[in-house]
């Protein structure tokens, strides 16, 4: 860190922000296979959440690689940067008060345990879409195994690059067993009660 760069300190805190916003910020992060219903579960939660009337904010893979890092590539490096810098921005949000959904592959535990190790302690839920390659691939959505499949996509996680999956998540769901509704009701359950706000 360079010593001539010095934190600035401002009179409105993150508790400010909570007690104006009425509830408790929070990272969700969603993990897991391409296809696997990650986009589908984090718009999912974020309707329910807004119509619940919390402040949120989404943050998906593809949506991100348009703006703020449509200079990074697809090899490993490119990836975990990619994820670094989601990490930053969650934090960002989080001292702003906002609940930041998050829906990224993040196909490294060492990559998504730094996103933990960045923001507030006790103020990252990571959830598992937990759905076979097989599923995945047979669902195919953007036609994207199809063409790693024929060698056009290189570094595809689950193909040619590793996923590895969440040891101890705060949330499992196994999309290729449960309905949306059913994913999204276990999810709720959990993250209400850390996004309540009380003094």
């Amino acid at each position: 860190m360079n010593k001539d760069i010095v934190y600035q300190n401002y009179k409105v805190s993150s508790e400010h922000r909570q007690q104006l916003l009425q509830q408790k910020p929070l990272v969700i992060w969603f993990t897991g296979l391409s296809g696997s219903g990650k986009s589908t579960l984090a718009d999912a939660l974020e309707q329910y959440l807004f119509e619940n009337g919390f402040k949120t904010y989404l943050l998906d893979g593809d949506n991100i690689r348009h703006g703020l890092n449509k200079n990074l590539d697809f090899s490993m490096e490119g990836r975990q940067e990619n994820i670094r810098r989601i990490g930053e921005v969650s934090k960002l949000f989080v001292d702003a008060g906002i609940i930041v959904i998050t829906a990224f592959i993040s196909p490294l535990r060492e990559d998504r345990d730094q996103v933990r190790a960045i923001v507030p302690e006790g103020s990252f839920v990571e959830i598992f879409v937990n759905c076979p390659l097989e599923e995945c691939e047979k669902r195919d959505v953007k036609g994207l195994y199809k063409r790693a499949r024929a060698g056009q996509i290189p570094n595809f996680t689950g193909i040619s690059s590793p996923f590895e999956e969440p040891q101890s998540p705060e949330i499992e769901v196994k999309t290729n067993q449960l309905t949306v509704k059913q994913s999204l009701d276990r999810i709720v359950e959990y993250i209400l009660p850390r996004i309540n706000y009380s003094k």
